[in-house]
């Protein structure tokens, strides 16, 4: 008889933008920063259950010449400031083309966040709007969640592992099935 390990889920790490705010294409303004309905009671709900919270992101508009570091990193503090503390954050800078490891659908940035935290991917979810999301939660080998916007196409939803119809619906899967 095989033996199964089970892990206990410690993290769970999300998409920027489309996912724990607005999606505001290369945004360089702080001020438009918006939450997305349930963003703030849903991190809440982890945080009290003492999980781990981060941020990965793809920000091309860095390589595309469309947002600087400094713009990106002052989006990325009003962010925390309206729905953080967040234990982590990790963006990759490049643009498609560039073929880094970093890069969703690549896994590179929740290893990177996993290995800061100290966890395994096997103890971390990941919970974002696309395809591409969930392809890296599964190139790391951690639990994908997909909570569809309407930029979400249908084959991505078919495709996902796991889908919630918003954040708070993915946080109650997540604490409904806290061992992975």
């Amino acid at each position: 008889m095989a033996i199964t390990t089970r892990r206990e889920l410690k993290a769970v790490l999300f998409d920027r933008d489309g996912t724990l705010v607005l999606d505001v294409p290369y945004n360089t303004e702080p001020d438009l920063v918006r939450p997305v309905e349930g963003a703030l009671p849903a991190l809440t709900r982890l945080r009290r259950d003492v999980l781990l919270t981060g941020v990965v992101t793809n920000q091309s508009g860095v390589a595309r010449g469309l947002i600087t570091v400094h713009q990106l990193h002052s989006v990325n503090l009003r962010v925390e400031s309206l729905l953080g503390p967040f234990d982590v954050w990790e963006y990759c800078p490049h643009g498609p083309e560039d073929a880094c490891d970093c890069r969703k659908p690549r896994p590179g940035m929740i290893l990177s966040a996993c290995n800061y935290l100290g966890i395994r991917p096997d103890e971390c979810a990941f919970v974002g709007d696309i395809g591409a999301d969930m392809k890296a939660a599964a190139a790391a080998g951690s639990r994908g969640i997909l909570v569809p916007t309407p930029v979400t196409r249908q084959e991505e939803i078919d495709a996902a592992p796991e889908v919630a119809g918003s954040l708070e619906e993915a946080v109650d899967q997540l604490l409904a099935r806290s061992i992975l």
